[in-house]
């Protein structure tokens, strides 16, 4: 069998490693590149029940983040492959004005259709601004040193995420949330000059195809499976013909897509990179311990507002304890791989952490405080935020440095999936355990009224006007009425609590793995700049 890396270095040339002054004003320009497409998510995210009350889509509420994370995670490998020839620089430059376009169609939007469109134009762009970050830092940085930075970009998403709720609901109250969208003209823009200042230019000697058949096969057998865990339960039988067609087909394309990669001359992910252990292994723990997060991070505001009564528009800010948790996870781990040189012990004391943290999650119910919801969130945080680090070392570590733009894209993908797969099923467990539990609680004299009120949907009674437009349908029975609305009130609470920690549940599953996987990551110490300038030969 040829060795993986004799293979390896006979693909690609090495990229320039930036140094002197230059590596300063880099670093700063990847931060900021990163911070601002990071905080795009959360400030669509305050801002889409309002662009969901303009444009009339509620059906295509999914597709908003579906159709950006989906475009988003397919180009990720072409990024990274065509950087490793060509350099970082002309795909940061693509990748931001594509983004900036993207923005500016979205803002311009009339309709859900044309949004969710645009949303996917601009996730091309985001493409490469998800993959060029952590393999600049390499150009800069040697494996060793690379684990403090790694954990300050860590925390560079963690604080975007703080200020992105915030920002995003500002800007909505204040102006409208087409600027949600326009604000990231002026940033790209800044974003760019950065680039063009602090990044070399690479002339390349080879060429690269794009395979462009391999991302089609990826796509065409993506959406199907991502239509059918969105629609399974709700609009459709699991086990109906609509969606037996779409799980097969999106599965059957998908096998197309792995037989044709294996012999594909430039594949979109390399095939062999999956023989070393470091990297299958990191790429294991990365979808799980995405799948683990996914539903905290997407429906603990959900919980909050819902079960808690904390008004989103008031605290918005109330996923602030697991985000600089999270910051503080990224930095400690850091500091520790960089100091040590190791990350295996500390990889099963960041997954054990995060079971924990899931664990703490799962037992909330109608009766929890919000206090006890921070210290759930901050031990889920430090785990997270401590883990995801280490795994982008670790792959890093493994391979030449001429590579490496191939390595973090393919490893970014991969986990990518974890959410894209992930967003739709944990919307289907959360909308099947809230309308079973809704039904069983809802007293017979409110189902009796007008309106089929057990088949409300949750986020509706979030707004402060859905509320209020209810409780007024209730105020024409007097005292009776507002008896009624309470005992709703009660139900909804109690049927979205069950419906989430059902989430919980499938998570800790996810969250079991992951620290059992920890246990099968080899160790490999950490190299320094001897490795760096050997591997660059």
């Amino acid at each position: 069998m040829v060795v993986v890396k004799d293979v390896l270095k006979q693909k690609v040339q090495t990229t320039n490693q930036i140094t002197g002054q230059s590596k300063w004003l880099a670093l700063a320009t990847v931060m900021v590149t990163m911070f601002f497409a990071s905080m795009d998510q959360t400030i669509v995210s305050t801002a889409i029940p309002t662009i969901i009350g303009d444009l009339q889509g509620f059906s295509l509420y999914a597709w908003v983040f579906g159709a950006y994370m989906l475009t988003s995670a397919v180009t990720v490998p072409i990024y990274g492959k065509l950087s490793d020839v060509y350099g970082r620089k002309p795909f940061y430059i693509f990748g931001l004005v594509m983004f900036g376009v993207g923005s500016a169609i979205c803002g311009q939007a009339v309709t859900m259709t044309e949004l969710v469109l645009a949303r996917g134009l601009q996730g091309i762009g985001a493409g490469a601004m998800m993959s060029m970050p952590r393999a600049t830092v390499g150009d800069i940085f040697n494996p060793k040193e690379r684990g403090r930075w790694m954990g300050v970009m860590g925390a560079v998403f963690g604080l975007s995420s703080i200020i992105g709720p915030a920002v995003g609901g500002w800007i909505t109250g204040t102006f409208s949330w087409r600027w949600v969208f326009y604000i990231n003209l002026p940033l790209a823009v800044l974003a760019i000059i950065g680039v063009v200042l602090s990044l070399p230019k690479v002339r390349a000697d080879e060429q690269v195809k794009i395979d462009w058949l391999g991302s089609a096969l990826l796509v065409t057998g993506l959406i199907p499976i991502l239509l059918g865990f969105t629609w399974a339960g709700t609009k459709y039988a699991l086990t109906s013909p609509m969606e037996l067609t779409l799980l097969g087909s999106g599965a059957i394309m998908l096998v197309l897509f792995i037989w044709y990669e294996r012999k594909a001359s430039d594949p979109i992910i390399t095939p062999i990179l999956f023989q070393n252990r470091i990297f299958s292994t990191s790429l294991i723990l990365g979808i799980l311990v995405s799948m683990a997060m996914f539903g905290s991070v997407m429906f603990l505001p959900l919980f909050i507002q819902g079960v808690i009564g904390l008004n989103a528009r008031e605290s918005g800010l109330v996923m602030s304890p697991m985000m600089i948790s999270f910051i503080v996870g990224s930095i400690i781990s850091g500091q520790i791989m960089t100091k040590t040189g190791k990350y295996r012990l500390l990889s099963h004391i960041s997954a054990a952490a995060i079971v924990l943290g899931t664990i703490l999650l799962m037992t909330m119910d109608i009766n929890t405080g919000y206090p006890t919801v921070i210290v759930n969130m901050v031990v889920l945080g430090l785990g997270v935020g401590s883990l995801m680090p280490l795994l982008n070392i670790a792959v890093q570590n493994a391979f030449p440095y001429r590579i490496m733009g191939t390595v973090n894209s393919t490893q970014q993908f991969v986990a990518s999936l974890g959410g894209v797969i992930a967003s739709p099923i944990f919307g289907s467990i959360l909308s099947l355990g809230f309308q079973d539990r809704f039904s069983a609680t809802l007293p017979d004299k409110i189902k009796e009224l007008p309106g089929d009120m057990s088949r409300l949907d949750p986020q509706t009674l979030l707004t402060g006007q859905a509320q209020q437009a209810i409780a007024d349908q209730f105020a024409r029975f007097g005292v009776a009425g507002q008896e009624m609305y309470h005992q709703l009130l009660h139900a909804v609470k109690v049927s979205l609590a069950a419906g989430i920690s059902n989430l919980f549940e499938v998570g800790l599953v996810f969250a079991v793995l992951c620290f059992i996987s920890t246990f099968f990551l080899p160790e490999r110490a950490l190299q320094g700049d001897e490795y760096y300038r050997d591997s660059k030969e």
